[in-house]
């Protein structure tokens, strides 16, 4: 967007551009999110910037009016896959919080004085003010959200020391770490759980299709994930202890995160990575605006319009499942999956106090086993796992190279790294890289041509007229994928499938 578009958003009060830039506001000293009710600056005294960091680092200060931080994040970071864009998904996951910046700098593959350059370049602000703009908006939501002490809410966040979470949240939001809380709770009601847990709303923009949540169901290990229609639990492990939380859609324009377990210097990434699995962060609008374009697609979108593309907790745990459903159904895969479980190591839920407790739902159902390590698994597959002898091998191999570190993936990777770090992995072709693009990275633009429920789905919509590969819709083919995906599991009185027996293939 040029200066102009961006003016014209910020005059209309245009929500569905929160989160993606930044308005600065001169003769005030302060930046705004586009929708900010007040009046409307001078163009002269206005200018913007693409992260909330480069707001801070030029001298701006968040508006307490409209609270910049509180709200979704931008898409950017999935649609681009230039070296901003990764460092963006890495600094998000923690890693500077973890390593430094040089952990940082090596995972990308430039030197530290490299990666600075290009990000101020790019983005406005180096490594390090980044990750303080992310502290800064973890810890303002823990502020706002619940009742943790001031301490626990600075090393939550990622802070190495009260002091230094006392001056960044004075510097960025121009108030105290109590000011700041005092304030919120004087305009929102406090979101309260069980005793002995957190609970914190996390925003999106609208419309929002809750249909994620039954992806997510009819994938669910049982003992690993317990979920239904408007909620999914589970335990993760993660690299300071294991998560143990549920989501749910309890409300307008936010899911609720009810964190049951987890170690406080996991709690932001835990934050980013439900954030990225329920594909929070997009922009539904501008979507499903660009698939309606398609005549065929749009009867899907205007039938389920904010159809989101369902990401991945950890990387290494969505090979194994997308390699167990290679060419098989989803029941297929999930039998087999739970199969696989029996070698994941035991969890035991530290239940909420009693006394004061709310009743949790599922309460007949229980999370008992953590998704096997890829060490466990390359030990035990071959008992474990039923099927072809090829499968199992290039399996065992995949599992055997992550626990070694030899196979190396995650986050910050691009689709053309993702493959070629896959590819010469046995029993993983381009299906499976393109699916790990769409559910590891959250690339926007993947069409998957030669699955066959993305073939039934084509076939739902009346054929194959048109394009086959729905270039047109580019760079949002990820989710007319998910669109053709949804068509395909209709029975066959809701489409025209031709072919009513034949079920999808498994997906993740």
């Amino acid at each position: 967007m040029d200066f102009w578009q961006r003016y014209r958003a910020i005059d209309t009060r245009d929500a569905r551009f929160d989160g993606q830039f930044y308005t600065a506001v001169k003769s005030t000293g302060i930046y705004c999110r586009p929708s900010c009710p007040a009046r409307t600056p001078k163009p002269e005294n206005v200018e913007f910037f693409e992260t909330s960091a480069a707001a801070h680092e030029s001298g701006y200060r968040a508006c307490k009016r409209c609270l910049p931080e509180a709200v979704p994040g931008t898409p950017a970071w999935n649609v681009r896959s230039d070296v901003a864009a990764r460092a963006m998904r890495l600094i998000n996951d923690g890693l500077v919080n973890d390593g430094g910046v040089p952990a940082l700098a090596g995972r990308l593959g430039y030197s530290t004085r490299q990666l600075g350059r290009i990000l101020s370049q790019e983005l406005g602000a180096g490594p390090l003010a980044l990750a303080r703009a992310a502290r800064a908006q973890t810890a303002r939501q823990l502020l706002v959200s619940t009742g943790m002490s001031l301490a626990d809410v600075a090393f939550a966040a990622g802070f190495n020391s009260v002091r230094q979470f006392n001056e960044t949240i004075s510097a960025v939001f121009d108030k105290t770490p109590g000011q700041l809380r005092a304030t919120a709770s004087a305009r929102w009601d406090p979101v309260h759980g069980p005793a002995g847990t957190l609970t914190l709303r996390l925003p999106y923009r609208e419309p929002f299709d809750p249909g994620i949540f039954s992806f997510l169901a009819v994938r669910a290990i049982p003992g690993v994930e317990i979920a239904d229609a408007t909620s999914y639990e589970r335990a993760l492990v993660l690299p300071h202890g294991v998560a143990h939380f549920r989501v749910s859609a309890t409300g307008r324009g936010y899911l609720e995160l009810l964190i049951l377990s987890v170690d406080l210097k996991d709690l932001h990434r835990l934050i980013t990575r439900v954030r990225r699995l329920f594909d929070l962060d997009s922009d539904p609008q501008a979507i499903d605006t660009a698939l309606a374009a398609d005549p065929r697609l749009a009867a899907p979108v205007a039938d389920v319009p904010g159809l989101r593309l369902p990401g991945a907790l950890d990387p290494q745990e969505m090979l194994v499942r997308a390699m167990v459903g290679q060419q098989i159904t989803v029941a297929a895969a999930r039998t087999a999956l739970a199969g696989l479980s029996a070698c994941g190591a035991p969890f035991e839920a530290s239940a909420p106090e009693p006394a004061t407790a709310m009743p949790l739902p599922h309460a007949e159902q229980r999370i008992t086993r953590l998704f096997p390590a890829p060490s466990s698994l390359a030990e035990h597959l071959p008992e474990l796992l039923r099927g072809p002898a090829r499968r199992t091998a290039a399996l065992q191999s995949a599992a055997a190279a992550m626990a070694s570190g030899e196979l190396d993936f995650g986050f910050g990777d691009t689709p053309e790294t993702l493959g070629a770090a896959l590819l010469p992995q046995p029993g993983i072709g381009p299906w499976t890289v393109g699916y790990l693009s769409m559910r590891v990275l959250g690339a926007p633009d993947v069409f998957l041509a030669g699955d066959a429920a993305v073939r039934n789905g084509i076939r739902a919509l009346g054929g194959d007229a048109g394009d086959p590969a729905f270039t047109a819709v580019s760079p949002w083919r990820s989710y007319a994928t998910m669109h053709l995906w949804r068509l395909a599991a209709l029975p066959r009185a809701a489409t025209t499938s031709a072919n009513p027996e034949r079920k999808a293939p498994h997906h993740g």
